[in-house]
């Protein structure tokens, strides 16, 4: 169990830095300045998730180090370039970002694929403060299965209160007994739920040991940025409160007991450290075949005493307010596809298998084109989205570039969060609102990799 101290993190050392990088802790001083320039070079290399074993031919957005926490403020420019060591063609999705459609990074929808020994610089400006990750939307599925996941903090204006913050990138790999990557995908697996991984992490580390100052507030980012496992997740010991769920604040804080996060997701947790030297809080996993311990959070030092009641609540995003009384109602189905379709070949990858549909229409694959938006917003006007699940399976439906509202569900009560990513149950019906308020065209999937790339695709047009 790889252990990160305290004292490491705030002296600034060697370990603090490989911890950082990893998207370990980050005490106060790793915030975000008025720097806001970033490289990102996506390469190959060997790493050590096993004990003892180096997994090879991972992928990272560092050389030699686990992807890093990229941060920034809420309203301020920022500047991210993306350079390609990789011997295939890749591009950059800032997931949950509302953002100009030209550097969402999609290809053929938003950009071209960035090419081996090429570079792209993304430039934006965050709306919205709260907890992001980013992506390959290029050969998605091998170039995520081999690492290239990382989490985006982007901070709110004013501070909340806390004394630590810490991004947990909670993800699988597939790696048999040897440490070295097995099959990511499996066909019949890809026609249901999916295929699952065989280790855990947070951080590309399994079973991490973080020390934190006693009685701290500490601000725990999960985000789950796995290819297809939908967890049920549960902090025991300690206290702990959710305060906001895909970067938006819940307008009540809830236990951190029973959070169901699909892939995609983001959890927000404040979590106040127990005051006792050496008393530990656990992350896990729940299973029905045995949870699974994820990581350890364990109090050091003297306490600090800090109360939760201490914390100022989170301002809400600049989202604006569905008109549900004047909103058109669009109807998508999510199913298996017709027989028949086929997907095309493409320099972004495919599983050459078709299995799942939106509407009865099969994504081709990341190809030029052209091809259809599943439906045509206009510029401004408000929408109630009705997503039906036609599958036994579940499936976690991201929109890029505008939020929505959860409304109704022939399964369960749903709270009225905003988010970006919602899990669709097996055989529900859900109804969503938004504002087409962010014009282009935008991708609209499941974030179970293997379903969007057998067809669970396609986008939405915003026009003027």
């Amino acid at each position: 169990m790889p252990s990160v101290s305290r004292r490491e993190l705030l002296l600034g050392s060697a370990g603090a830095v490989s911890a950082f990088a990893a998207g370990g802790l980050a005490a106060k001083g790793f915030a975000a300045t008025d720097s806001a320039e970033h490289i990102l070079r996506l390469s190959n290399h060997d790493h050590s998730i096993l004990p003892g074993t180096l997994t090879r031919d991972m992928m990272s957005f560092l050389p030699d180090a686990p992807p890093p926490v990229l941060r920034m403020r809420q309203g301020q420019k920022v500047a991210i370039d993306v350079i390609n060591d990789l011997d295939e063609p890749t591009v950059v999705h800032w997931h949950g970002l509302r953002i100009p459609n030209r550097m969402d990074g999609v290809p053929y929808l938003t950009q071209y694929p960035i090419e081996t020994g090429q570079s792209f610089r993304y430039e934006f400006t965050p709306p919205d403060a709260g907890t992001f990750w980013y992506h390959p939307h290029c050969n998605t599925l091998e170039q995520i299965a081999r690492g290239l996941t990382g989490i985006m903090v982007v901070e709110e204006p004013e501070d909340i209160g806390f004394d630590q913050d810490l991004p947990l990138n909670i993800r699988d790999f597939r790696l048999g007994g040897d440490g070295q990557f097995i099959a990511f995908s499996k066909p019949r697996n890809a026609a249901r739920g999916g295929t699952l991984g065989t280790v855990s992490t947070v951080n590309w580390q399994k079973e991490p040991v973080y020390e934190l100052q006693a009685g701290s507030l500490v601000r725990l980012r999960l985000a789950v940025t796995d290819l297809t496992r939908v967890g049920t997740y549960e902090l025991e010991g300690g206290e702990a409160r959710v305060i906001a769920i895909d970067s938006h604040p819940l307008p009540k804080p809830l236990p951190a007991k029973d959070l169901v996060l699909s892939p995609g997701q983001r959890a927000d947790i404040a979590l106040k450290v127990p005051d006792q030297d050496g008393e530990t809080v656990k992350l896990f996993l729940r299973r029905a075949n045995g949870d699974r311990l994820l990581a350890t959070f364990s109090a050091a030092g003297q306490s600090v005493r800090r109360d939760l009641k201490e914390l100022e609540p989170l301002p809400p995003n600049p989202v604006p307010e569905p008109d549900l009384a004047n909103a058109e109602v669009i109807d998508f189905v999510f199913g298996w596809s017709p027989e028949g379709d086929a997907p095309q070949a493409s320099i972004c990858g495919s599983l050459g298998y078709t299995f799942w549909s939106i509407n009865r229409v099969a994504w081709p694959g990341d190809t030029p084109g052209p091809f259809d938006p599943l439906a045509t917003m206009k510029l401004g006007k408000s929408y109630v989205l009705r997503l039906r699940n036609e599958s036994p399976n579940a499936h976690p439906i991201h929109l890029h570039g505008v939020s929505f509202k959860l409304l109704r569900s022939n399964k369960r009560t749903l709270p009225p969060l905003v988010t970006d990513t919602a899990l669709l149950l097996k055989d529900e019906t859900m109804e969503v609102a938004l504002v087409a308020d962010n014009p282009g065209d935008w991708a609209f999937h499941c974030h179970v990799i293997e379903h969007q790339k057998t067809g669970l695709a396609g986008f939405l047009r915003i026009e003027t």
